[in-house]
């Protein structure tokens, strides 16, 4: 059975990926660190910013051993900084 996820990009990282929303099937289970993985796979341009991506499911910030609940929208943010 697949996970059916809606992935939405903001600021450099809807510029790599080209476009402000994706969807993407994982197999159901997967974590946020499978999702990472398969970003990079379906988008290389995001590779380099994917592990300091902040992720939130559902709006809610998430962490690589998440595991992603069915339909979700899941956001990707660069890192933040600042002083």
């Amino acid at each position: 059975m697949s996970n059916h996820l809606t992935v939405l990009f903001f600021a450099t990282l809807k510029d790599r990926a080209g476009g402000r929303q994706a969807s993407i099937d994982l197999a159901a289970g997967a974590t946020v660190r499978d999702l990472r993985a398969a970003l990079g796979r379906q988008f290389p341009a995001l590779t380099p910013l994917l592990p300091s991506a902040l992720v939130a499911v559902n709006r809610q910030y998430a962490f690589d051993d998440d595991v992603l609940p069915p339909q979700a929208e899941v956001a990707l943010f660069p890192p933040v900084s600042g002083g």
